[in-house]
């Protein structure tokens, strides 16, 4: 993500590197896509079958069909695009939201402990959970949810967990 282009929800400092970035594995999007997109379809044929004999009740309820499936995979398409988790040289952020907006962050210093768990779905599929605690709290204060290739963004948390560990030594 480049400095240039970072979104109104992101703030960074000068002195802060984004060191990873994503958003869900597109498997977050479940069954309402595909759902969607058959009703689409299944729609669009209905319409067009029925059109040929002109406009009528059959056709009509096609089209109807053929909207609802498109708000319904649009709309599990805008819940995924608008999801995403950011780990900086000093802070994590988890961004949800189309028409409001959820964001959470943490600077890495609170950081107690993280956990990734993978189902094995998510070991075939290539996502798993990384799960953020920080000092003073006994529950996930954070969950990065079914997150491609975790083990990267396991790996790059655990790095700037150190570094971070490192700086507050060397003061």
């Amino acid at each position: 993500m480049a400095l240039g282009s970072t979104p109104d929800w992101f703030h960074i400092s000068d002195d802060e590197d984004v060191v990873w970035e994503s958003r869900p594995h597109p498997v977050t999007m479940g069954s309402g896509l595909p759902i969607g997109i058959g009703l689409a379809l299944a729609g669009f044929v209905v319409a067009g079958w029925s059109g040929t004999d002109g406009v009528g009740p059959l056709t009509i309820f096609g089209v109807l069909v053929t909207v609802a499936g498109g708000i319904v995979a649009f709309a599990r398409y805008l819940v995924w695009t608008n999801t995403r988790y950011v780990i900086t040289t000093s802070e994590l952020y988890k961004k949800r939201g189309i028409v409001s907006r959820d964001v959470t962050q943490f600077r890495l210093e609170r950081v107690q402990n993280i956990s990734l768990s993978q189902s094995g779905i998510g070991r075939l599929l290539g996502y798993g959970d990384l799960t953020v605690y920080t000092a003073g709290s006994g529950d996930p204060e954070l969950v990065f949810q079914r997150v491609p290739k975790p083990d990267r963004a396991s790996s790059r948390l655990s790095d700037q967990l150190e570094s971070v560990a490192t700086d507050e030594t060397a003061v």
